[in-house]
Parts: C-alpha cells; sequence; structure tokens
C-alpha cells in the first residue's frame, strides 16, 4: 500500500496545510464547542471523539476518503498521499476524524501518519451557534 500523511488543522488558526485532499468539516457536522462540557476538552479526551463519530455522516466520510486514498494510491506516481481535514479550531472535528481515518486506513494496510497541528491552541473564544 502507500504511505499517507493526515493533517487535522483549525481555519480559525492559519491556512489549511498543502495536501491531495482537503476536507472542510465546519459547515455539515455538529461542532462539540457549543457543548460546555466539551468546549475546553479536545479529540484527546474520549467524549469529544465519541461526540464526533456519532455525528450522522462522519463514518460515511471516513469510508469515502478512503477510497479516495486508495485511488490515489492506485496511480503511477510514487509518493505519500496528504489529507489535510479542518474544523473551526482544530480541536474536536478534525482531529477526530483525522484519528478515525488514520486507524480505517491502518486496517487497509497503509502507513500513517496523523498530525494535529491545531489541537493543543487554546480555544478560541467565539459566538456559540447551536
Amino acid at each position: 500500500m502507500s504511505t499517507v500523511e493526515i493533517v487535522s488543522f483549525g481555519y480559525l488558526h492559519a491556512e489549511p496545510p498543502a495536501a491531495h485532499i482537503t476536507l472542510d468539516l465546519r459547515h455539515h457536522f455538529r461542532d462539540p464547542h457549543v457543548d460546555p462540557a466539551l468546549r475546553y476538552l479536545t479529540a484527546e479526551d474520549e467524549p469529544v471523539r465519541q461526540a464526533v463519530l456519532a455525528t450522522a455522516g462522519i463514518a460515511e466520510l471516513v469510508e469515502a476518503t478512503a477510497r479516495a486514498v486508495d485511488a490515489f494510491a492506485a496511480g503511477p506516481s510514487a509518493g505519500p498521499v496528504v489529507i489535510a481535514d479542518g474544523c473551526a479550531g482544530g480541536r474536536h472535528r478534525a482531529p477526530s476524524f483525522a484519528a478515525a481515518l488514520g486507524d480505517r486506513l491502518r486496517l487497509a494496510g497503509h502507513s500513517v501518519t496523523v498530525q494535529h497541528r491545531d489541537i493543543h491552541r487554546p480555544v478560541v473564544e467565539r459566538e456559540v451557534k447551536s
């Protein structure tokens, strides 16, 4: 199989990293930031991961992205496949998704690294829309 690099990030901190596929999780998936009990946690905390992975559509997006990685890996050019996935602050949705995608791709035999660019940045204080 191929080498895959996954980078999660927050759009509110900086531009997305360069990637073959960039996924924007901000608008279609529930933001754990709106829940005061989850706001100051990160994807390193089980309640955040559970909340994100239980969101309708996330499992399907993990599978669809894994299929896209397989398509890139099947191409004639060598080199890693880079996936960037972002949410608002980079602490909840994006790193939870990145970890789940990494697990799925490892099961398929890919060599995977996962980097969470913004997970340890402070919470971005912003208006909460539920």
